[in-house]
């Protein structure tokens, strides 16, 4: 689903180089849930904004479902970003005028879908998040836990394949984050891919895979369970001969 290889990303101003990513190397395969943690100023943002195609990398190759992606110009780019991802962000970004079902609605708007697609797609996706009942409510007639669920909704709408979720529990309460971690998980079920940015230890040791980003590179610490011996180790750990 996604292929970096040797990203890099410098920032250059007129005296300082900064070197946010460096030789980052990651493979992402579909229907993975993902886990991404790591100090700040590490790079996971970077990252993420990189794999959402928000913003270029310096040098390197990234494939986006066999697409690559630095051979695609500014409008190629948004075309791509707009079929494939779904974004999920700490701040829930929701335009505080428009009900639930309007700030579903926006960006279908945006991509033309016309009107009984989109109150298709909008109905569908709150009622899996638990919402279709509030549909009409404003939302700060919402808990931080309800708005981050329409929220996810709305990037659900588009009827993504890869969703990127940028710290989505940081502004929750440990009940709240718990519960739109298990809708992020019945989500990865039903077969989205998902990368989620998390600074909270219990979230990311309940996906499936943790990568930590430090210092612009990557460390893989999905553990893995050798048919025969049983030990659970680091992907990093294993040698590349042995079978697990």
């Amino acid at each position: 689903m996604l292929s970096m290889k040797n990203i890099t990303k410098v920032y250059q101003t007129e005296k300082v180089q900064t070197h946010a990513l460096r030789d980052f190397n990651l493979n992402v395969e579909e229907g993975e849930f993902i886990a991404v943690t790591g100090p700040s100023g590490s790079g996971k943002t970077t990252f993420l904004n990189i794999a959402g195609m928000l913003e270029d990398f310096s040098s390197g190759e990234f494939l986006l479902d066999g697409v690559d992606i630095g051979k695609l110009n500014d409008n190629q780019r948004a075309d791509l970003r707009n079929q494939k991802i779904g974004f999920i962000f700490q701040g829930f970004n929701l335009i505080p005028d428009l009900n639930l079902y309007e700030n579903v609605e926006v960006p279908l708007r945006y991509r033309g879908i016309k009107s009984a697609e989109r109150k298709r797609r909008i109905e569908d996706c709150l009622e899996k998040v638990g919402l279709a009942s509030r549909a009409k409510h404003l939302p700060q007639q919402l808990s931080g836990g309800q708005q981050q669920r329409v929220a996810i909704a709305r990037a659900l709408a588009g009827e993504p394949r890869f969703l990127l979720a940028d710290e989505p529990t940081g502004n929750l309460d440990s009940l709240m984050a718990r519960q739109v971690m298990e809708l992020l998980e019945n989500i990865n079920k039903e077969g989205a891919t998902i990368v989620m940015v998390t600074h909270d230890p219990e979230l990311a040791r309940r996906a499936p895979r943790n990568i930590q980003v430090v210092d612009g590179q990557l460390a893989d610490f999905t553990l893995y369970q050798s048919r025969e011996s049983g030990v659970v180790v680091p992907q990093s750990e294993l040698p590349k001969v042995a079978e697990v």
